[in-house]
């Protein structure tokens, strides 16, 4: 008797299907006293990365031995082609993990023609937010979700014309049909860890095909720097296994969970005895302050928010602001322990998967520790 079998073929990138082991053979040749340095910035979108290598004579060790460099902006959706030249401004330096030491990368701020900055380059007004507080240790941990979807935009593993089985078995689960893509995760993981990225933990998520990795605690300007870093390093992985990672907040729409980017915070006060009562200051603060957080929580200014905060799925609604103790329909979540010791931190549930770090950090600053009102950001 005749069978007919199906094959479930995933659509993954040609670059996937060259031989690696032909590729080692090239990276293992000496390079001599050289060192390759990748320059990573963001681009005109705000949420896409780009990146460039140039060849040093000796190893850098430290940021100040590196030159500036320049690119082509009217190629980044960050300048017109009749006068194009960008500024790369080396801000924090790591170990490469693909070409491996003595390499690095190195993520850049992006300044105009002129030495202004760029319209996505929000770190320079972070760094200088920060700096306004260094004296109250402010730290982070973000909490970064994420999709792996085929190069046509269909999750890892998921049927070719279904879905696979309703949520419930996924998060944290273990197994072929639970876990999809723990390879690219693992791999990640250890690459971030080479690096030197303050990743400290990963786990699947609630909709199969999404991951999440943390990065933290980290003090001010250092927490975006890390997760731009480990965002990249990610998209790198993900190229040489041939699939994609998406940090769209509701990539599937329907009763499936979004992406967002948690944003635990604290300072030395709150995580002091008694430290409970700065952390309800600060959520009091916040709550009178939510539509401009909205704002800077997504790279549209709330626009792709909206499809994931709706009060369902472990979101909050976009439009209200609440907070509770251990509540994840909050926009802001007190953990159950802090609740009992009275110090330590709260969580941010608001951010979206696809925010800039910097925003986000930077507005809880602003709100918390400099108790900015209004729905604009004052300037220093």
């Amino acid at each position: 008797m005749d069978r007919c079998f199906i094959t479930n073929k995933m659509a993954m990138s040609a670059s996937a299907e060259l031989s690696k082991a032909v590729k080692q053979q090239y990276m293992e040749l000496p390079q001599g006293d050289k060192v390759q340095v990748m320059y990573v910035w963001i681009d005109g979108t705000g949420e896409g990365l780009r990146c460039k290598t140039r060849t040093l004579d000796s190893e850098p060790k430290s940021i100040e031995e590196l030159p500036e460099w320049n690119f082509d902006g009217s190629s980044t959706y960050q300048s017109e082609g009749s006068n194009s030249d960008m500024y790369l401004i080396p801000s924090a330096m790591f170990r490469d993990p693909f070409r491996k030491d003595p390499n690095k990368l190195v993520l850049c701020e992006v300044l105009k023609y002129n030495h202004k900055p760029a319209e996505t380059n929000l770190r320079l007004t972070c760094k200088k937010v920060m700096d306004l507080v260094e004296n109250q240790v402010p730290w982070f941990g973000m909490e970064q979700e994420y999709t792996i979807l085929g190069t046509d935009g269909h999750p890892f593993g998921w049927p070719n014309n279904g879905f696979p089985g309703p949520q419930g078995p996924y998060y944290c689960g273990v197994g072929s049909d639970k876990a999809y893509g723990r390879d690219i995760v693992e791999a990640h993981y250890r690459a971030c860890l080479y690096a030197g990225v303050m990743i400290c933990g990963t786990n699947a998520e609630v909709m199969p095909a999404q991951w999440e990795f943390q990065v933290g605690p980290c003090e001010g300007i250092n927490m975006g720097d890390h997760l731009w870093v480990a965002r990249f390093i990610l998209h790198r992985v993900c190229e040489d296994f041939g699939v994609v990672a998406s940090f769209d907040p509701k990539p599937i729409p329907g009763n499936w969970n979004g992406a967002g980017c948690h944003t635990n915070f604290s300072t030395k006060e709150m995580r002091e005895e008694g430290g409970l009562k700065a952390i309800e200051e600060s959520i009091e603060r916040l709550g009178k302050r939510h539509s401009y957080h909205i704002r800077a929580y997504d790279p549209k200014g709330g626009l792709d928010n909206a499809r994931r905060l709706t009060g369902h799925h472990e979101t909050s609604n976009i439009h209200e602001f609440s907070a509770g103790v251990a509540n994840r329909g909050a926009s802001i979540r007190i953990p159950r322990t802090v609740g009992q010791e009275k110090k330590g931190y709260f969580e941010d549930r608001r951010p979206s998967a696809n925010c800039d770090p910097y925003a986000v950090t930077e507005a809880l600053i602003r709100t918390c520790l400099l108790s900015e009102e209004g729905d604009e950001p004052v300037d220093y």
